[in-house]
């Protein structure tokens, strides 16, 4: 095996799930996804599609239909794409893989804005890559970005940059200035730029067309820029693997290939629950993020008020990053909550070191009694210490 996934370090959310797997009685948060059923009208999009025969392979970059539906659904939340520079992926973990190897050899330099998900800094790796990290900064829960921190680490040396925004675990989101401050510098470097924004639409700050900003605003057809997306977290999703990724015209055929050499394509089925997801995002969407950002405001502000929490609302994603006085160890506490308190949160040392001290509670819960159950769960532990 080679010495780059023999490396690799566990998954620590999935060490902390295997603690409770079996456990009925365990308050379940730690997984990134919510625990309601995609809507019906996708699911029976993918039953018709299944009942009409299309078992057989589609095209590498996706159906037609589709690229078009997702180019269009695009163009009304950004200046317009054409559909000749959308690929279809298997998930929005494929569509980052499938990115990282388009443009990343083995000693290159990638740099992440982290905490990040850990898939996003172990892709990398996975291809020998050295990665490097602009650490997001703390204050009063809210997280925030160095920009001059990353200016200086992002030098004609760097071959990728990897930005997650919103952001999975603290919900950092970039401004359109910040953004505008990163692909000025990245221009001037010749530095690609990853943007994973496949929480953009699970954004709580009113705008007009009811998502974060983005790269896509400020950038030109021909920049540097790989946008990922992914049908999971927006349209309740997440098991069905789809996503997608908006590609300059010069990586539209070796894009293709890539996804020959790793997928083939996505099942037809699939996409053709994309595409139903797409006609109704009008009627699933806002719905979910207004139920999301009730969630949000049911959670945070009970877990404030908890002595010694650290924390603060999320102005995107799905999740509350907290701290808790006096427990350095994250995954140890993860741990401990799930066999003590019946309480399953992720352990923010799996996002970074930076983490470290920190738990990540996804509030995405159909029930947000679940939520008002598991902040209890929490004090009682905390109390009987």
């Amino acid at each position: 095996m080679r010495e780059a996934i023999h490396n690799l370090e566990a998954s620590k959310i999935r060490e902390v799930a295997n603690a409770g797997l079996g456990r009925s009685d365990v308050l379940a948060f730690w997984f990134g996804e919510s625990d309601e059923v995609t809507p019906e009208v996708i699911r029976q999009a993918a039953i018709d599609s299944l009942q009409q025969g299309e078992t057989f392979y589609a095209h590498n970059l996706g159906l037609p239909e589709l690229r078009e539906a997702v180019a269009q659904y695009m163009s009304g939340l950004h200046p317009a794409i054409e559909a000749s520079r959308i690929a279809i992926t298997s998930g929005g973990v494929n569509a980052l893989m499938l990115a990282v190897q388009a443009l990343v050899d083995a000693g290159d330099e990638v740099v992440a804005v982290t905490p990040v998900w850990p898939n996003l800094t172990a892709q990398p790796a996975i291809l020998g890559a050295r990665v490097r990290s602009v650490p997001l900064v703390p204050k009063a829960g809210q997280w925030t970005l160095d920009l001059d921190a990353l200016r200086t680490t992002v030098t004609p040396a760097t071959k990728l940059l990897i930005v997650n925004a919103p952001n999975n675990p603290t919900g950092w989101t970039l401004a359109s200035a910040e953004q505008q401050a990163i692909l000025d510098h990245c221009r001037q470097t010749g530095t690609w730029i990853l943007a994973d924004e496949v929480y953009e639409r699970l954004y709580f700050d009113a705008t007009p067309k009811g998502c974060a900003p983005s790269f896509l605003d400020i950038s030109t057809p021909d920049d540097r820029l790989v946008v990922a997306h992914s049908f999971s977290k927006s349209f309740l999703m997440t098991g069905w693997r789809l996503g997608w990724l908006v590609l300059p015209p010069v990586l539209m055929d070796g894009m293709g290939k890539l996804i020959e050499f790793n997928t083939s394509c996505a099942s037809v089925f699939t996409q053709r629950a994309g595409i139903a997801a797409l006609a109704h995002s009008q009627e699933i969407t806002p719905r979910v993020v207004a139920h999301l950002k009730a969630c949000r405001d049911t959670l945070v502000p009970l877990l404030a008020d908890i002595p010694g929490v650290q924390v603060a609302p999320a102005r995107g994603g799905m999740y509350a990053f907290f701290k808790l006085e006096g427990f350095d160890d994250s995954l140890v506490l993860a741990k401990r909550l799930v066999a003590e308190a019946g309480l399953g949160l992720a352990p923010g040392s799996a996002f970074a070191p930076e983490g470290q001290g920190w738990l990540r509670w996804c509030f995405a819960s159909k029930d947000p009694q679940r939520l008002v159950q598991g902040v209890e769960r929490l004090k009682t532990w905390l109390a009987a210490r």
